[in-house]
């Protein structure tokens, strides 16, 4: 019997662990071929492969990402090959399995839950006796009656083999995510989370789980992503990992999610003390600060504890932290989510994820949906369109935040430009990111492409228009954040350059013959004219930069801003700020 596994993931880098497990648990018995495609991929180029390689059996690991397409790409398959039997798995369709059945009647059988027992016991049958009522844990048709057998009792999480050795995957360890779990379940109970329905934490074995990432660290694993929901409800646990990782993990960067407001003090200081910079991300699900938001999606949140943590790490310096925010959770309105937003914002995170809720099968959300009032995309991903206090015309406007949001601040263009604007010029973060996000819509941006340059020049645009204060100012951080966006010497700028060419020329002689000029670590480069000719860029800029990069202090007055991009360094370039009183004392 020939048995494939394989699932369409939302990018290539991608890498689905769910199939490796069921790969490592059957493959003792049964030859299993798995094969990974993405959403992005054609279903007709899909089909064809899949037909090439001749299966008994194909089973599709489903999320509400890939479900539709999947749905696409079965339906062809069973027309042209109608003997082959399907088999769905994975959070997507473990709930309403009857409706799954119902709604594809090119499904043979459903794996509910946790696979790989399950899994191995069906190809069982199905390769014997076919007495499928035996088999816990999964939805099969009988005639035409659809049958749902009771589920299957939790697995002893060492009893699977791990899924990271097989040698088709060693070659691809660099390129692509590395995704692992050191436990299953959550501790919580989140209404609008699938983790909230699997009672209890069950946990691999430490000494194995060590095993295993040495040995994706040694094969050249560079992104290792854990999937745990809470990675440090177990302290114990968790520090021992920490400390396994600091010791062995040889530029590899690992990424956890984990929950800021039970991190303990001494965890910190071990990690602020001890971790190498860039090694450690954290993800933390704040989702919102209404406390009678959390109180019905039963989510225990204590948000004064949150930011301590949040604050202590950023002051590290050694961890970058993804924040998630969602919008459209019950009985948070728009001036509530603004709210939330400008709290979590207030922590500066590295990177501020802006979702909207989505009404998962399964969930206690999608159960009450009617009480707060909700509507919502009747397919995957089941997003909602607005509830009693939250208008799809509101929702609409947040969206708009999210698309510069994502633009601006995640992608950090223009870090120290967006700081200067939100805490000098706008009421609000909220409120800078609404009116530029209102601004593109109104343009039209949103449904073109932008490079680099466009960011500044549509930014500025929307700064000039409407009249914001201290403009040349702003002018000045955002020349200085576009110079910070090239490793090498840009061919070209947004702006018309303050400095005509001969006066470059007469200011680069002047530097090169007077280099104490830009300072003492530009003297220490030794750069001769033809150097800075070819390796720097000059832009008279109406702010000491210098002062206010340093103190957060605006002195208006005229300064050289010198960029050297060192063609031996392929790292951000180095900055040096002259006023340009001094310069013009030299030539005098």
């Amino acid at each position: 019997m020939n048995v494939l596994i394989t699932t369409l993931n939302a990018k290539y880098i991608h890498t689905s662990l769910a199939l490796r497990y069921l790969k490592a648990f059957c493959q003792e018995d049964f030859e299993v071929d798995l094969v990974e495609y993405t959403i992005k991929d054609p279903a007709m180029n899909v089909v064809s492969d899949l037909f090439q390689r001749k299966p008994d059996v194909i089973g599709f690991s489903c999320y509400i990402w890939n479900i539709e397409e999947t749905i696409q790409i079965i339906s062809m398959l069973k027309k042209v090959m109608p003997e082959v039997k399907i088999v769905l798995g994975g959070p997507e369709v473990s709930y309403d399995v009857e409706y799954w059945m119902n709604r594809l009647t090119d499904v043979d059988f459903i794996v509910v839950g946790e696979g790989e027992e399950t899994f191995h016991h069906l190809l069982t049958e199905m390769k014997g006796e076919q007495k499928y009522h035996f088999v816990y844990g999964i939805a099969y048709r009988k005639e035409d009656e659809v049958i749902v057998n009771p589920p299957r009792p939790k697995l002893d999480l060492n009893r699977i083999p791990s899924p990271f050795y097989f040698e088709e995957d060693i070659p691809h360890l660099g390129n692509r995510v590395t995704y692992f779990e050191t436990s299953r379940g959550c501790p919580f109970s989140c209404q609008f989370c699938l983790s909230s329905i699997e009672v209890g934490v069950r946990y691999f074995d430490i000494e194995r789980t060590k095993r295993d990432l040495l040995h994706l660290i040694e094969s050249g694993a560079k992104l290792i992503k854990f999937v745990d929901r809470t990675f440090n409800i177990k302290r114990e646990y968790a520090m021992e990992i920490f400390q396994f990782l600091i010791e062995n993990h040889r530029g590899c960067v690992f990424q956890f999610e984990i929950t800021a407001d039970i991190m303990r003090p001494e965890v910190l200081d071990y990690l602020a003390e001890h971790a190498p910079p860039g090694i450690f991300r954290f993800e933390i699900g704040v989702q919102s600060t209404n406390d009678m938001t959390n109180d019905i999606v039963k989510r225990r949140q204590n948000f004064t504890k949150l930011a301590r943590t949040v604050t202590k790490v950023k002051e590290s310096g050694k961890i970058d932290q993804h924040l998630d925010l969602i919008a459209g959770l019950p009985e948070e309105d728009y001036m509530s989510f603004r709210k939330t937003f400008n709290d979590v914002f207030a922590l500066r995170p590295e990177e501020l994820q802006l979702g909207f809720l989505k009404m998962l099968r399964g969930t206690g959300m999608r159960i009450s949906a009617e009480k707060y009032g909700y509507k919502y995309m009747d397919h995957a991903p089941y997003e909602i369109l607005e509830n009693r206090v939250l208008p799809f015309s509101d929702i609409v406007r947040i969206k708009r935040v999210e698309d510069v949001l994502e633009k601006y601040w995640n992608a950090h263009r223009m870090d120290i430009t967006l700081l200067y604007l939100i805490e000098r010029e706008f009421a609000s973060a909220f409120d800078f990111f609404q009116e530029f996000g209102d601004f593109w819509e109104k343009r039209g941006w949103s449904r073109i492409g932008h490079q680099l340059e466009d960011l500044f020049t549509r930014l500025h645009m929307f700064l000039r228009e409407r009249d914001t204060e201290c403009l040349p100012v702003i002018e000045g951080l955002m020349k200085y954040d576009y110079f910070m966006n090239y490793k090498y010497k840009p061919r070209k700028v947004w702006w018309t350059h303050e400095v005509r060419k001969a006066e470059q020329s007469r200011l680069l002689k002047l530097l090169a013959r007077q280099p104490e000029l830009a300072g003492a670590e530009f003297t220490a480069l030794g750069l001769d004219e033809k150097q800075l000719h070819k390796h720097t860029m000059l832009e008279i800029v109406p702010v000491n930069l210098s002062i206010y990069l340093s103190l957060g202090e605006i002195k208006r007055e005229d300064t050289l801003l010198l960029v050297y991009y060192n063609p031996e360094e392929s790292d951000r370039p180095q900055t040096y700020f002259v006023p340009m009183h001094m310069l013009r004392e030299v030539s005098a």
